[in-house]
């Protein structure tokens, strides 16, 4: 008995396990954080070196560019920047 317990408590674990990583994150028809590769020329020709500019994207919520870094154990956004280490973002209306 406690080995056919223990079999389905290891194939209850072993099916958790792999369909853990099988969510979606839902994201809007508008979601504009989500649209990459849509920066404009002159923001690549300001954006320092070593940013990966393929990842940029336009975040509305501060009207600043944010690209992607992959590093070593996660994947974050951070602004882009120019050479002086300046963030590029949009002019604000007033």
């Amino acid at each position: 008995m406690r080995v056919l317990m223990l079999k389905q408590k290891t194939m209850v674990a072993v099916a958790l396990s792999l369909t853990a990583g099988c969510a979606i994150q839902p994201t809007g028809p508008g979601d504009a954080a989500d649209r990459r590769g849509n920066v404009p020329e002159a923001v690549i020709a300001m954006a320092a070196p070593d940013q990966d500019v393929a990842t940029a994207r336009l975040v509305p919520e501060d009207g600043c560019y944010w690209y992607e870094h992959s590093g070593p154990v996660e994947t974050t956004l951070l602004p882009l920047r120019t050479a002086n280490g300046n963030r590029i973002c949009t002019s604000r209306e007033t």
